[in-house]
């Protein structure tokens, strides 16, 4: 088995995820790249291997339990098992209370929530093994607020936090750090530049800025440890 340092981030894109994947990478990490599209892990891969760097890509379903443990279980074998496990995979569906269906609220839940959950136990049993390890998860503004037309989202990010609050108090003592990063704002991503091109890139989350903070948040020692961080741009309204 590899004695490599191993990040896992599971929910890779083109913006906070890959970010995530290439802050670890420059510090030494071997990445394991999980996302349902196999394209999106790729091309982050290929940006690492090009750096100098290790990584793995790993398309699975976040929302299936056989899924994700198949995805830990490659990384494993190929890289070593993680060190530190960064859940940022999420969906977002905007319906009223008449337009959201049963089985798209379950399924926003599944990717939101659950996946979060099972991520944590496929990454659990190694770090526990060693007695250190980190497990981080992105939350957003509808972790703390369910605003209207927001139902899918706010249930499967209240959730989460509730998740992390409830795995940080388990397995801190025993060398787990587990934190929740409220994201309060748009990230800067090609994908919010078309829908608002003419946007002031100020309004906007830098992605590499942020990966700085979910490394520094690993990087903590046990006696000075986070739990939960908001960040915003510094003209966002709170």
């Amino acid at each position: 088995m590899s004695s490599n340092r191993v990040a896992v981030v599971v929910g890779v894109g083109p913006g906070l995820g890959a970010a995530v994947s290439r802050r670890f990478a420059s510090a030494g990490f071997s990445i394991g790249l999980v996302a349902r599209t196999a394209a999106t892990c790729e091309a982050v891969q290929r940006e690492i291997e090009q750096a100098g760097g290790r990584a793995l890509s790993v398309p699975a379903d976040a929302a299936d339990p056989a899924s994700v443990a198949a995805a830990f279980a490659r990384v494993k074998e190929a890289l070593g098992p993680a060190e530190a496990m960064i859940y940022n995979a999420g969906v977002f569906r905007m319906a009223g209370a008449l337009e959201l269906t049963p089985r798209e609220l379950e399924a926003a839940w599944k990717i939101n929530c659950l996946g979060g959950f099972l991520s944590a136990q496929a990454a659990l049993p190694d770090m526990l093994a060693r007695g250190r390890g980190t497990l981080l998860f992105t939350g957003a503004t509808a972790s703390l607020r369910g605003g209207a037309r927001f139902a899918a989202l706010a249930v499967g990010k209240f959730g989460l936090r509730a998740l992390a609050q409830s795995l940080a108090r388990e397995l801190g003592p025993r060398g787990i750090h587990v934190a929740h990063v409220i994201v309060d704002g748009l990230i800067d991503t090609p994908r919010v530049r078309g829908m608002a091109p003419d946007r002031d890139a100020a309004t906007l989350l830098a992605p590499e800025a942020l990966a700085e903070t979910y490394f520094q948040l690993h990087a903590q020692p046990p006696r000075a440890w986070t739990h939960e961080l908001d960040v915003r741009p510094s003209v966002e309204k709170f």
